[in-house]
């Protein structure tokens, strides 16, 4: 019974990606990718996305860091409001953001009075609509690492006068570089499928703030053609991402098992 309720769940999740496959234009394949805005779609969805990730490393990393090493009073609360993205619908996280970002928001207001920056319907808007949605994906991979991680080698360093600085960036972080590649590259394939929080906050302006998604939601009216093959070019690449990350930690997991 458990195999044949196992089948059908396989069904279920594969059905979706063989309509796409059996309604592709697969003689027309690279004219549909490269015609219209999807070239422009495509190039804009790398550059946030690349960028979206950056920032999720540089910020990230040491979120992750203060919540797996630092006690303080309400670290679960902030654990949950940091990795809260992950479950709202993004529709909802583009509109806090908008009415925190906003030229009218909590602090955009400000953002704007005092430096100018207007971040709503831009293309930094989109990169900071994907960074909250994508950031909370680094932070519960490389958290989760940091907890697994024997911190002996960490006291030893500071015992013999070797500074925090010195001991993350020369031990700890090292030690938890397969789990920071592995949060990189889930947050980039994130921000890359991006779609809610970014045309809610960003909107959806051609060669500006429309992304892949965008384009290929806004497409299923005029050109569905072109709406699958550019479907498939993100689904493939999730697809990808998923299959080499999967592999990489049941190995990690059988190697500790051992």
């Amino acid at each position: 019974m458990i195999p044949v309720l196992g089948s059908v769940a396989i069904i279920f999740f594969v059905l979706p990606l063989a309509g796409l496959l059996w309604k592709a234009p697969w003689s027309s394949l690279w004219m549909a990718l490269s015609t219209g805005e999807a070239p422009t779609a495509l190039k804009l969805s790398i550059i946030c996305s690349v960028w979206a990730t950056g920032l999720s490393i540089v910020f990230g990393v040491p979120l992750a860091w203060m919540l797996a090493r630092i006690e303080f009073p309400g670290r679960s609360i902030i654990r949950a409001l940091c990795t809260l993205s992950m479950v709202v619908p993004p529709v909802v996280g583009g509109i806090a953001l908008l009415y925190a970002l906003g030229r009218r928001g909590l602090v955009g207001q400000y953002l704007l009075r005092w430096f100018g920056i207007r971040l709503p319907f831009t293309t930094a808007g989109v990169v900071v609509a994907q960074t909250f949605v994508a950031m909370p994906f680094l932070v519960i991979t490389v958290e989760g690492a940091l907890r697994q991680l024997d911190q002996r080698f960490e006291d030893a360093a500071r015992t013999l006068g070797a500074s925090r600085w010195y001991v993350l960036r020369r031990i700890t972080l090292p030690s938890v570089r397969p789990a920071l590649i592995a949060g990189a590259v889930l947050a980039w394939a994130r921000a890359l499928g991006e779609f809610g929080a970014t045309i809610t906050f960003a909107g959806s302006f051609p060669g500006t703030t429309r992304t892949m998604p965008l384009e290929v939601y806004l497409q299923l009216d005029t050109d569905p053609k072109q709406a699958i093959v550019m479907a498939l070019v993100l689904i493939a690449v999730s697809f990808v991402v998923l299959v080499s990350l999967r592999d990489r930690w049941l190995g990690t997991a059988i190697g500790r098992d051992r």
